[in-house]
């Protein structure tokens, strides 16, 4: 029995004919799969990137497999993190064209030469109505939609007329945080206001739940707060995706104080926006209560505009009145009456107002305009023919 072969091949040898296999077998062929990204290495300064890419079944992973994109391809990426507004790095759930390759020293690997960026895109709008639906239905009391806009029990409540007490949501030492403060203080109207700063992380798995936990402390005290403010910069689809959390929906939906969101950049719209007052920016936040203010601000001085105006109205109003009694005195006045040629009759220093007080021998005095004549009455007789004499 022979210990050792007599015959060998070397291991370049052996390695090539598999390269010729495989090349024989797949050098004309292309193959879209669906893979998550692992171990990505992103070189921009050559224009590759080396990853892997798996299969996870159930937890389990069943597949797994080097992949790189050439310089040649690189572009691809470029062009999904542009559109996607994401970062192309691990956990990124991808359709891709591939090539595959081996090499005798490098091994078997896929060349990655496209991606189909809207099935990414696809995933996350798909993801986002599931958990629109859900709030829809599990949530009739607080959430409905009214053609395609969603109605909310914390977006319907009423907007203080003037905002003062602001709890503010962000993460700290962000652009957001600065750009909502810097808009507060250097509104040009001069408002004031007080802002109470609620720190916490607005990005990454947990971020969802520490937000609520910083609405449940607002909560607490909501009789101390006007609004709420929740801000923050632009970013990626998956930057944003606490924001698509349901949790973190619901309660924004049913949270008993004005929810107002700056969480993204026009393109960017959470479900969290849909369930609160969207106003897309930090500083567009900030602005929205300034505007508040001066809005409540013009209406105090038209208020005050119509009131003097209103009171001017009556205190001409009264002067013509006054004017006009005026010369209903002065023309019902004795003297007036005397200067018409009339006379007044007196009984014992009374005016005679009724003739039928007066009696036979009763002393008179007639009042003319020039003279008082004195008479005694010596006889009443009716006077029929009224003034006609």
């Amino acid at each position: 029995m022979e210990l050792f072969p007599t015959e060998h091949i070397k291991l370049s040898e052996l390695l090539e004919q598999i390269e010729d296999t495989i090349k024989n077998r797949f050098d004309s062929e292309f193959y879209w799969v669906s893979a998550r990204t692992v171990n990505v290495k992103k070189y921009e300064s050559n224009r590759r990137c080396y990853l892997s890419l798996e299969e996870v079944n159930n937890g389990t992973k069943t597949a797994e497999i080097r992949a790189v994109f050439w310089a040649n391809y690189y572009h691809e990426i470029e062009q999904f993190e542009n559109l996607t507004k994401q970062a192309f790095k691990d956990g990124t759930e991808i359709i891709c064209k591939v090539k595959v390759r081996y090499h005798k020293v490098y091994g078997l690997n896929l060349d990655i030469i496209q991606l189909d960026v809207a099935h990414t895109l696809g995933l996350f709008e798909l993801e986002r109505q599931k958990t629109l639906d859900r709030l829809l239905k599990e949530n009739p009391n607080t959430i409905q939609l009214y053609d395609g806009v969603y109605k909310t029990f914390n977006n319907r409540l009423p907007i203080p007329r003037i905002i003062t007490k602001i709890a503010l949501i962000t993460a700290p030492n962000s652009d957001g945080q600065r750009d909502f403060q810097q808009e507060l203080k250097q509104n040009k109207h001069g408002y004031t206001f007080s802002v109470s700063e609620y720190l916490t992380t607005i990005q990454g798995d947990t971020a969802s739940t520490l937000i609520i936990e910083q609405l449940e402390h607002i909560e607490k005290n909501k009789d101390h707060f006007d609004v709420v403010a929740i801000v923050r910069g632009g970013g990626s689809l998956t930057d944003f995706k606490p924001f698509d959390d349901y949790e973190l929906a619901k309660y924004v939906a049913g949270f008993p104080v004005p929810i107002f969101t700056g969480i993204g950049h026009d393109r960017n719209q959470s479900i969290v926006d849909l369930m609160a007052r969207e106003q897309k920016t930090p500083t567009k936040v900030a602005s929205t209560f300034v505007e508040q203010n001066f809005t409540f601000e013009n209406n105090l001085i038209e208020l005050k505009r119509n009131l003097f105006e209103l009171v001017q109205e009556q205190l001409v109003n009264a002067k013509e009145n006054l004017d006009h009694a005026k010369r209903i005195v002065r023309l019902s006045s004795p003297q007036t009456i005397l200067n018409r040629g009339f006379a007044i009759i007196t009984c014992g220093n009374k005016i005679i107002v009724d003739p039928g007080t007066i009696n036979e021998k009763d002393e008179l005095k007639t009042l003319l305009r020039d003279e008082t004549i004195h008479s005694i009455v010596t006889k009443k007789t009716k006077n029929e023919k009224g003034f006609d004499i």
